[in-house]
């Protein structure tokens, strides 16, 4: 007995079809997107990790592929969208810059500034855990800073702490504290009246029933708000930049390559920052598994 053909099928030849009639370039894209589908979806229903890896990275590259294909196809221009293929020729010309700017925001501003800003919302939130006063005051305020649009923090700060990181790290110190503050506190109060009186049975100190059953109990939270900042941290480090640099910096050269429409060095920094981004988030993710392997979230 023959299979049926899923109606998905059936469109996707509709519109390869419609698109060979208008044009045989976008018939071209339409191919290769529909035939990676295709793939993709077998490879899907696999088990094991191999699965895992191979369908996001053949998605990615699915992307690239029709991204380098579209671009020599119908002629865009690289003021335009430069092709990926420039991009790479890009990045592999001019690694020492981008290794330097790397440096200089990612390392430098949005690290200390990760550190610091998630350090000083943990301890906040254990004095907000102590504190009814500053569970109703300073919550509010938080909220307040949260708000606040990056665009008018970043030229205050970098008025406050001049023109290098130190700067870029006081606005991610901003951007950062308000997630992982309210994950924390909400962790702290993910515990159990019934385990919180067996502490009390067996006369746990405060700083014992927190570092034995609440803390613990926190983490799972904790780490949401630390995987929140990763990206809040990059962002908020190269947007301060805008506002004011030494001439280094993903920042600075993205808003110098503005001006002299060098749109392959632009796209060649939104490259380092999305790998140094995803590594970050990543990195987080895996000390995550190590630490909080016996909750039910990281159990497969």
């Amino acid at each position: 007995m023959s299979r049926a053909i899923s109606p998905g099928w059936w469109l996707a030849a509709a519109l390869a079809l419609a698109a060979l009639l208008v044009d045989i370039r976008l018939a071209a894209l339409m191919a290769l997107w529909f035939g990676a589908w295709f793939v993709n979806a077998r490879l899907a229903r696999g088990r094991g990790p191999a699965p895992r890896w191979l369908v996001p990275a053949l998605f990615g590259i699915t992307l690239l592929a029709l991204w380098e294909l579209a671009v020599r196809l119908f002629g865009v221009s690289p003021v335009i969208l430069p092709a990926p293929s420039a991009i790479a020729a890009r990045i592999a010309a001019s690694l020492p810059v981008l290794w330097a700017d790397f440096v200089q925001t990612a390392l430098k501003g949005a690290l200390a500034g990760y550190v610091l800003g998630c350090g000083a919302a943990v301890a906040t939130a254990i004095g907000i855990d102590r504190s009814a006063f500053l569970q109703r005051g300073l919550l509010p305020v938080g909220n307040f800073v949260a708000a606040l649009p990056i665009v008018g923090i970043a030229p205050i700060m970098v008025m406050w702490f001049g023109f290098d990181w130190q700067s870029k790290a006081a606005v991610v110190v901003v951007m950062v504290f308000f997630p992982v503050l309210v994950n924390m506190v909400a962790g702290l109060k993910a515990t159990e009246p019934m385990q919180r009186d067996l502490m009390a049975t067996y006369h746990a100190s405060y700083w014992q029933t927190l570092w034995k059953l609440r803390f613990p109990a926190a983490l799972p939270f904790l780490f949401n708000g630390l995987k929140i900042a990763t990206t809040l941290a990059l962002i908020g480090a190269i947007v301060a930049e805008f506002f004011g640099s030494p001439i280094v910096g993903m920042g600075f050269r993205i808003n110098a390559s503005i001006g002299q429409l060098a749109l392959d060095m632009i796209w060649a920094e939104i490259a380092v920052a999305a790998l140094a981004g995803s590594a970050f988030y990543g990195l987080v993710a895996f000390i995550e598994r190590r630490v909080t392997f016996w909750h039910p979230s990281q159990r497969r």
